[in-house]
């Protein structure tokens, strides 16, 4: 099969490091921006940055709709922190009104790790991988609940907050709290161009 093209949400947020890493495991990596651009994907990447703004500017680029027909449309959806929040079908702690892209059954709490400050890495556990994620933590959501179809992929293994989801699959989707675009290990983003790459 030729390479897979995968576009990553580029109207805000930290799209560079993600287009690097898929370049460098062989995908068609893109910058979407436009309606146009999305027609174009196998599968997509929400990336980190501000949740609240990025709806806002997909809105104001005609993007809102289109994203939501691709999801629930089957298209391969990867959410890094606050792309976890645009893919989850419910959050706490937004702010009034806050939209979501949804297709995820999970309940999102937004900055339930805290602030800028309360930023942490570690290793986690990362089901189907072999050995523990790298794992950076930038004022990052958790999943609350997760519906019956949610395969957990990671927990928290230790520390105040042992135990909280932060890596789901349900699908076509993925999602993680943390950004896995920062480390040096690429298995993660691996995992979701096989996801591609199969569906």
């Amino acid at each position: 099969m030729p390479a897979p093209t995968i576009g990553v949400f580029a109207l805000q947020g930290d799209v560079r490091e993600h287009l690097r890493v898929l370049t460098d495991l062989g995908a068609r990596a893109v910058g979407v921006r436009r309606p146009s651009e999305l027609a174009a994907c196998h599968g997509l990447v929400l990336p980190g940055g501000e949740s609240t703004t990025m709806v806002k500017l997909a809105r104001t680029f005609d993007l809102v709709e289109p994203l939501r027909e691709r999801i629930a449309g089957g298209m391969p959806t990867f959410g890094t922190c606050a792309g976890m929040i645009l893919l989850a079908d419910r959050i706490l702690d937004g702010i009034a009104g806050q939209e979501t892209l949804g297709g995820l059954d999970v309940t999102v709490r937004r900055n339930a790790f805290g602030r800028q400050v309360d930023s942490f890495e570690g290793g986690l556990e990362f089901a189907g991988l072999d050995a523990p994620v790298q794992a950076v933590f930038i004022r990052a959501p958790w999943v609350e609940e997760a519906g019956p179809g949610v395969q957990v992929l990671a927990t928290v293994p230790a520390g105040p907050a042992m135990g909280r989801i932060v890596a789901v699959r349900e699908g076509h989707l993925m999602a993680t709290s943390f950004h896995p675009e920062v480390a040096t290990d690429d298995r993660v983003h691996r995992s979701f161009v096989h996801l591609v790459t199969q569906s």
